[in-house]
């Protein structure tokens, strides 16, 4: 089953021929910008117990543009929550790699990897939650100057289906 999660997922985040070069993908995100998240708690538990954060993101190029530096706070119900996501683009493959680093516990997490079509940013992962191995989706959408969406889903089906396990809208803040 392993191995067809991970065919599944190299053909999604395999690049298009002749793709336009996606160096400046996400240069949308960066910036200060006022989140606010809804977060599933037991994913495929039949749970639909969720929480709200609010916060701040603060998103940074580095290397020159070729990555991105996110640094996250939020505050919700269960306290205050750090994080942190490193965004590496590959140029000879034309995609982006994601990874997050949760600041109470940094190991970090199976780095998703994609890219960008008609304005929506599509990156892929494999990892186990609950025990269960799942594929992982993240997608930028909604984009525009002053606003943006991050969502993150999982299938436990090979991509068949999809569950919204994490949602955040962002809004620019203004200097």
């Amino acid at each position: 089953m392993k191995a067809c999660f991970l065919s599944l997922l190299v053909a999604l985040a395999a690049p298009a021929s002749a793709q336009a070069d996606g160096a400046h993908d996400f240069d949308f995100n960066q910036g200060s910008w006022h989140t606010d998240v809804t977060r599933l708690m037991h994913p495929f538990s039949g749970s639909n117990e969720t929480i709200a954060l609010h916060g701040t993101v603060k998103v940074r190029p580095v290397w020159g543009g070729r990555a991105e530096l996110e640094e996250i706070e939020a505050d919700g119900p269960n306290g205050h929550w750090e994080g942190m996501t490193l965004f590496l683009y590959n140029p000879s493959a034309h995609q982006w790699s994601q990874s997050y680093y949760n600041g109470a516990d940094p190991t970090p997490s199976a780095p998703l990897v994609g890219e960008f079509h008609g304005g929506r940013g599509d990156l892929y992962a494999q990892d186990t939650i609950g025990g269960r191995s799942v594929l992982i989706r993240g997608t930028w959408s909604d984009i525009t100057p002053d606003a943006h969406r991050y969502e993150e889903s999982y299938s436990q089906d090979g991509g068949k289906t999809w569950l919204t396990v994490f949602s955040a809208r962002l809004t620019r803040i203004k200097a």
